[in-house]
């Protein structure tokens, strides 16, 4: 994916994260509880009088930083993600261009079809070999800290994140046990359909992508 000349990769990245974005306000509209990350998003929102998205971007920041202090490589899908996506939820959001439900199974229907749509997002954006994102970095970079196994780094990760949010007053609730359980399932589902395997995937970072950058910015 590497050698796929950069303009393309670049457009393929974002919109990526941009249907990653719909499938984030698709399970925040399907009103029966939000995925753990996004019930800190939503208490910091509630308690600093910011948007969702701007919430997203503020700890999407902050998880960056920490990324690069435990000395994981920053890509240009690594900023967007931080930054993109919380400009396309409130985008989304703000301009009511998902609906909100107001009965109980087709909150979960659409919630599973959101998680859906977040599989195909991240076989853009993961496709695109610009660096993961900010929290998957995160649970990398402990994860070599650690020697633990994914399933508690991200556990846990996932639980503080669930458990300060609801103090701040996030919205908790069946969605976010179904988006727990089924999240994994979904994008894998998305992966086979569309006959992505993840681990031939090879990332460039900052130093190369700007390079590629400058080549395209000289026309060459």
């Amino acid at each position: 994916m590497h050698q796929t000349k950069f303009p393309i990769r670049l457009i393929r990245m974002v919109a990526g994260l941009f249907f990653f974005a719909v499938g984030i306000v698709m399970t925040i509209n399907a009103n029966i509880g939000l995925a753990p990350w996004d019930v800190f998003h939503q208490g910091l929102s509630n308690v600093l009088g910011i948007t969702m998205g701007q919430a997203s971007i503020m700890v999407g920041a902050a998880v960056v930083a920490v990324d690069y202090f435990l000395g994981e490589k920053i890509g240009i899908g690594t900023l967007g993600n931080m930054v993109l996506i919380g400009l396309f939820i409130d985008f989304l959001m703000l301009n009511n261009l998902i609906p909100q439900m107001q009965v109980f199974w087709a909150g979960v229907l659409q919630m599973v079809i959101g998680l859906f749509v977040i599989g195909v997002a991240s076989f853009l954006y993961i496709g695109a070999g610009m660096g993961c994102g900010p929290r998957d970095g995160l649970m990398v970079a402990l994860l070599k800290k650690t020697g633990r196994s994914v399933s508690l780094v991200r556990g846990v990760l996932e639980g503080g994140a669930l458990l300060l949010g609801w103090l701040l007053g996030g919205t908790a609730g069946v969605g976010t046990v179904i988006t727990a359980f089924l999240t994994g399932p979904m994008v894998q589902l998305a992966f086979k359909v569309l006959r992505f395997d993840v681990k031939g995937v090879r990332h460039t970072y900052l130093n190369e992508d700007v390079k590629a950058l400058g080549k395209v910015l000289r026309g060459r």
